[in-house]
């Protein structure tokens, strides 16, 4: 199993509406590619919020090809996407990483 694991700052002003732009457009645009077969949503806790709010998304692909399909095909168009909508009011740090049974 892999993890897409994508780590997102905020601004805060816009929380609310990023929340619900993440839970009705987003994430089901990203899980409608068929790459993954789940995700969990977070928010960190416990962090310094003085330049932002802190979230993370995880997608778990059963394979590193579901994975570099999606990243190849569809992530390209969507963080466009998200960059019209957001500009420079988020930041996002990507990682993959393997599960360790």
């Amino acid at each position: 199993m892999i993890v897409y694991n994508i780590t997102i700052k905020i601004h805060p002003g816009i929380e609310k509406e990023w929340i619900r732009w993440q839970k009705e457009e987003h994430i089901p645009d990203i899980m409608s590619s068929q790459n993954f077969i789940e995700y969990k949503f977070y928010k960190l806790l416990d962090q310094n919020e003085d330049d932002g709010l802190t979230y993370v998304v995880q997608y778990t692909a059963s394979s590193i090809e579901d994975y570099k399909n999606y990243i190849t095909n569809t992530a390209p168009l969507l963080r466009e996407k998200a960059i019209k909508k957001w500009g420079d009011k988020f930041i996002a740090f990507r990682t993959v990483m393997q599960v360790v049974n």
